[in-house]
């Protein structure tokens, strides 16, 4: 990771600079977007609402929560449970991403997971403006989530 103080002037903790993080291409990286609403009013909140309704299609018994709640983030993250966390899901500026708690434990025949392949125990699907959803694999996903956390937790 590169780091700028943004010319001195960055953040200051117990008396220090503290620099900003920037990608490796030197761009800051990617912000919650909208912190100041509840969640952002364009296509990532479309995406949002269509996401919670192929969730409670897909299992009704799955519940969202609001987590990690903080002055940047005000709305907080959804976090979707059945026995343990599905998925969360995070919006930037340029893209919304869905985290699954325990993705490389899934099989992904429709190859939705598209981040984080070659992480251990986490995957991700990561959308950016017009991208579509394929409903029914997506839904087949979150049953599979919700059956190995079912599973794990012994009902």
């Amino acid at each position: 990771m590169n780091f700028d103080l943004a010319g001195g002037k960055g953040r200051r903790f117990r008396g220090r600079d503290v620099p900003k993080r920037r990608s490796e291409k030197g761009q800051p990286p990617a912000k919650p977007a909208d912190a100041s609403s509840r969640e952002p009013s364009d296509w990532r909140a479309e995406l949002l609402h269509r996401v919670r309704r192929l969730i409670k299609e897909a299992d009704p018994d799955v519940t969202e929560e609001q987590k990690w709640k903080e002055p940047s983030n005000p709305a907080g993250v959804p976090v979707w449970y059945r026995d343990g966390i599905i998925c969360t899901a995070e919006t930037y500026e340029n893209h919304a991403r869905l985290t699954f708690a325990r993705g490389a434990a899934l099989k992904d025949p429709a190859a939705l997971f598209n981040s984080g392949i070659d992480g251990k125990v986490l995957r991700a699907i990561v959308f950016h403006e017009g991208d579509k959803i394929d409903d029914v694999a997506f839904k087949d996903l979150i049953r599979s989530a919700a059956a190995l956390n079912t599973s794990s937790a012994g009902g």
